[in-house]
């Protein structure tokens, strides 16, 4: 068994990995690197920024999630129809008209240098931790499978990723994936099928099980701000949307690489509405393994029974119960999934320490030699810190639950800020700071003060929030500040 999974296994990184070198060219130009010359067809932009949504977060995150509780993180996707037509309607046509390789050019354009640089550092960051978190997730179907060293997964996939990104840049990324992201549907698909007809009294009894234990329930309705309500994470899953759609390089970067405003426009619409139905595959995958394991509760090990170690079921049955060849091909569709990510997010970020830190800040204009030299070395040390984080990644509780505190935490009012300059026609810029301090304060307390101060007298200080809305209070309090103090200042200016 372990054999043919694996031949399956070698010979899909190795077909991927060559594949994406085979865009290396010793006469490769920044632009190229970064934008491949802006000629990509509609249909592999949309493929990539599907593929840039979805995640080994997504493979293996989502369906742990469903195991362990129900279909309430599913209400974020519910949210991507909103920020779909926002980003047709306003980012795709405002970054096609400011035509630079980074997104956060136009934060310079309407607050000057210090807001440039400190959402480009918030991205930076943001995208570390995306990478740690999903190279982490990525070895846990390898080591229950072949028993290899979680730690030497993470680095050899990490370096993997990292060889065909350098060599192939924006264009092994963005062909890479439009194939991967074909290849994770394909095996979802079959996955979901094989456990449908592997219950006993057929696929309906998937849904008795679940219904009875109210699997597909999409949380609270009520009006608690401090549980995972379906408001909550709806507002939350607007919040970080916008974000994504309205200021992250990885959906920036792709608007740009579009042949026309109206291919881009097409690409963000259908690569974001891809995800809606993908997502509810990942959820229904979840909600299906709770329903067989009910079944056959003697076929899981004791230790996977806790909770905590939900993310662990789905590569576990991979693993143990799917045929030969099916597993390989599974894995390789996790993969698929994670490659994909990662191959983004290590290209994004170089492009943003050109950009923003090498191109702004150098005194003389860089030679396409000297472009080239700072992407590959950026490249390089992306790669690095992000195996880094993995290793750290390794006794978290749930990896899904992790990468969204922190993503809040490290987004830091990069959303707020955005929308301040975006929708504010002249911006008070000592208004904007004022605000952008308030705003990350407040994300940091409510992020961080139920781990310090959940207990003891300093109880009394935590956050009585739930961490999600960190983001959505910590954008209003900027945009509110930023636009009032405008107003203010505005008036004072008059009279």
């Amino acid at each position: 068994m372990q054999t043919l999974d694996l031949i399956v296994f070698i010979v899909y990184m190795g077909g991927i990995s060559l594949f994406g070198a085979s865009f290396y060219s010793k006469d490769k130009s920044s632009d190229t690197f970064t934008l491949g010359n802006s000629n990509f067809p509609t249909w592999v932009v949309t493929m990539s920024i599907f593929a840039t949504f979805v995640s080994s977060i997504s493979f293996l995150g989502l369906p742990g999630n469903a195991y362990q509780t129900n279909w309430n993180a599913f209400v974020f996707s519910l949210s991507l129809p909103i920020a779909s037509i926002m980003a047709v309607q306003f980012f795709v046509p405002l970054y096609r008209k400011l035509n630079s390789p980074s997104a956060y050019a136009y934060m310079e354009t309407k607050f000057g240098l210090w807001a440039r640089v400190y959402v480009s550092a918030c991205y930076l960051l943001t995208q570390m931790m995306r990478i740690g978190t999903i190279l982490y997730l990525l070895a846990l179907p390898v080591n229950a499978l072949f028993g290899w060293d979680i730690l030497t997964i993470i680095a050899l996939t990490g370096l993997v990723v990292m060889g065909y990104s350098l060599l192939g840049g924006i264009q092994a990324v963005m062909w890479t994936d439009a194939i991967q992201g074909i290849v994770l549907i394909g095996g979802a698909l079959v996955c979901l099928l094989y456990i449908f007809f592997s219950m006993p009294e057929g696929p309906g009894q998937v849904f008795t099980v679940a219904l009875e234990n109210d699997k597909f329930s999409l949380g609270s309705f009520g009006s608690s701000l401090s549980e995972s309500t379906f408001w909550v994470v709806l507002i939350y899953g607007i919040f970080i949307n916008l974000q994504n759609y309205g200021i992250d390089q990885n959906y920036v970067q792709r608007y740009m690489a579009s042949r026309s405003e109206a291919e881009a426009k097409r690409s963000a619409f259908w690569g974001g509405m891809l995800y809606v139905p993908v997502s509810m595959l990942f959820f229904l995958i979840g909600t299906a393994l709770f329903s067989y394991y009910s079944v056959f509760p003697n076929s899981l090990p004791a230790e996977l029974h806790d909770v905590t170690k939900s993310d662990r079921v789905f590569p576990f049955f991979i693993v143990k119960v799917l045929p030969p060849g099916l597993t390989g091909l599974l894995i390789a569709s996790i993969f698929a999934a994670g490659m994909s990510t990662i191959s983004t997010s290590i290209n994004s970020s170089s492009t943003v320490v050109l950009v923003d830190y090498y191109q702004r800040f150098s005194k003389t204009k860089l030679t396409e030699k000297q472009s080239m030299r700072v992407l590959y070395l950026t490249t390089f040390i992306i790669s690095i810190l992000g195996i880094g984080i993995a290793f750290a990644m390794i006794n978290v509780k749930s990896a899904l639950d992790a990468w969204w505190k922190l993503a809040s935490v490290f987004s830091g009012g990069m959303l707020g800020l955005f929308l301040l300059g975006a929708f504010v026609e002249k911006v008070n810029r000592k208004g904007a700071i004022v605000g952008m301090v308030l705003g990350v304060l407040l994300i940091l307390w409510m992020s961080l003060s139920p781990i310090f101060w959940t207990e003891g007298t300093l109880s009394v200080y935590a956050s009585p929030f739930h961490a999600y809305l960190a983001i959505v209070f910590g954008t209003l309090v900027l945009f509110i500040t930023g636009f009032l103090a405008t107003v203010l200042f505005s008036r004072k200016s008059t009279d």
